[in-house]
């Protein structure tokens, strides 16, 4: 029960301040510049351009297809986070509209600051298990069927259309290219968020001190996986070791790789993701 509270309670307040970091980003940046930035609020944004209507309230009524997609494709349980999600964000932009001040500056520093905001409130919902519906959930479901494609470059995919039918309701060729700024930032954030706190580095050892070395990276601690290998030119079999490391421990295992042979062979590759034991837990759908 403890545990089931501590998530909750952490699902709440990723769920409450993501809210209203995207509602400062369409209310502030975004909405009072005439930019469109994709998915149901850019095109909730387009709706309020031409009839007036509040951009959190459209963004219900066009998350509606899409939510019996979600439980169609997953299951009602599964949809509860992102329809709170949805439900707090659009309330959270309504709300906030007459007492969030509007910027009408510099019209790259609201597509700076209208992506920057806008990616970190959409991770810190997607890191908890939600979305805020629209295109948000239909990448989310899109993950589900091509897992090796980052969340946010499917947000890029499926956003153009939106994007480009804002040149035509504002009337502006600008409009759509600080879009796209919005929305590579927007991204770009959300896989840092998701992607950047997971990543690593992986170390390929190629020594003739391996036991000497793997004792001491065991002391670290962290986890040490041989692999068998035969070189192509001597024919002969050697022990690879295989070490998935942070990046700020990537020093300390090269000082112990130098230690013991400093004519060791290393190749470190990048890691986009490491979960499980001893990295960042893997977090279960409720």
């Amino acid at each position: 029960m403890e545990s089931k509270t501590a998530r909750l309670l952490t699902d709440s307040i990723c769920f409450l301040f993501g809210s209203l970091l995207f509602a400062c980003s369409v209310n502030i940046f975004t909405a009072p510049n005439g930019i469109a930035p994709g998915g149901i609020t850019g095109a909730a944004t387009l709706i309020q351009a031409i009839s007036g209507a509040p951009i959190g309230v459209m963004s219900i009524v066009l998350n509606v297809p899409l939510f019996l997609w979600g439980i169609k494709a997953r299951s009602a349980k599964a949809m509860v986070k992102s329809a709170v999600a949805v439900v707090l964000v659009s309330a959270a932009i309504d709300l906030t509209a007459p007492l969030l001040p509007a910027y009408r500056g510099d019209g790259m520093l609201v597509a700076i600051f209208g992506g920057v905001l806008s990616g970190a409130g959409l991770a810190l919902i997607f890191l908890r298990g939600g979305t805020t519906g629209g295109t948000d959930l239909a990448a989310s479901l899109l993950a589900r069927r091509f897992p090796h494609m980052p969340v946010g470059r499917l947000l890029i995919l499926i956003d153009m259309p939106i994007v480009l039918l804002s040149a035509l309701v504002f009337h502006s060729i600008e409009s759509p290219m600080y879009a796209i700024i919005v929305i590579y930032l927007t991204s770009k954030v959300i896989d840092g968020v998701l992607y950047g706190a997971d990543s690593g580095k992986l170390l390929y050892i190629f020594s003739k001190e391996n036991e000497r070395i793997k004792r001491e990276i065991l002391q670290l601690p962290r986890g040490v996986t041989e692999l068998y290998a035969r070189g192509s030119y001597t024919g002969r079999d050697f022990e690879v070791l295989l070490v998935a490391v942070r990046r700020a421990e990537v020093y300390r295992v090269r000082q112990i790789i130098l230690s013991a042979d400093p004519n060791a062979f290393v190749i470190a590759a990048e890691a986009s993701q490491i979960v499980g034991e001893g990295f960042t837990p893997l977090i279960p759908e409720d």
